[in-house]
Formats: C-alpha cells, structure tokens, sequence
C-alpha cells in the first residue's frame, strides 16, 4: 500500500479542503493545503529560499489531530 488516507479538514463540504495522507513507499507525510499567498511567501523566503521543487502550503489549526495521527502511522510503519 503507497498512499494511506488520513483525514480531511473536518470544517469542510469534503471537496477542495486540506488533506493528509501517508505514503510509506517514499516515507513521506503528504499534506494539500492552501496556497500561501505572496505576503506569506515573501516571509517564509525571510528564513531562507524556496527552491521551484518545493511550495508553501496553509492548513488550518484544526488540521492537528490529523497531523498527528499521520505521524503516528508513519511512526507505526517504521517510517523514520
């Protein structure tokens, strides 16, 4: 199994929201969220660069338990 589902932001229709999952194949916890507008990005790049591989992503507070529990399952799996 490569892509586990964790949780949606429960705050949502379902559709469109932020998202975590666990990917044990490539040992990664995978997150879709919103994108981070300039002002946001212009104070992340504040810390260092951001290469064209990478994205800042926004989820909200609430989003913590699933987080969490996608941390906990990649800890489960021996992810490390």
């Amino acid at each position: 199994m490569a892509l586990r589902f964790i949780a949606k932001d429960p705050n949502t229709n379902g559709t469109q929201c932020p998202t975590t999952w666990v990917d044990d194949e490539a040992e990664e916890i995978v997150v879709q969220g919103w994108k981070a507008g300039e002002a946001l990005l212009t104070r992340c790049r504040e810390t260092g660069s951001l290469p064209e591989t990478e994205a800042v992503v926004r989820v909200p507070i609430r989003m913590v338990p699933a987080l969490r529990e996608a941390c906990d399952v990649a800890e489960r799996l021996g992810i490390r």
